[in-house]
């Protein structure tokens, strides 16, 4: 009887462990994923960046080429 008690225990304990284990692991892939996926966002928003400024610079050349046409 006494047996038996501490086995269900045991197996209780050891299926508690493993359901956190893998709910922190879920949790790291997730967090990685999020890291990842910021990151991205950062480097596309920086490239955006880079080529509004192109354009921009792009642009004012052009206004100044032309009124130095004119």
């Amino acid at each position: 009887m006494v047996m038996m008690v501490f086995v269900m225990t045991v197996v209780v304990v050891v299926m508690v462990v493993v359901i956190v284990m893998e709910v922190v692991i879920l949790v790291v892939k997730v967090m990685a994923v999020v890291m990842v996926m910021v990151v991205m966002i950062e480097k596309m928003v920086i490239v955006m960046v880079m080529v509004l400024v192109m354009m921009m610079v792009l642009v004012m050349v052009m206004v100044v080429v032309i009124v130095a046409m004119v």
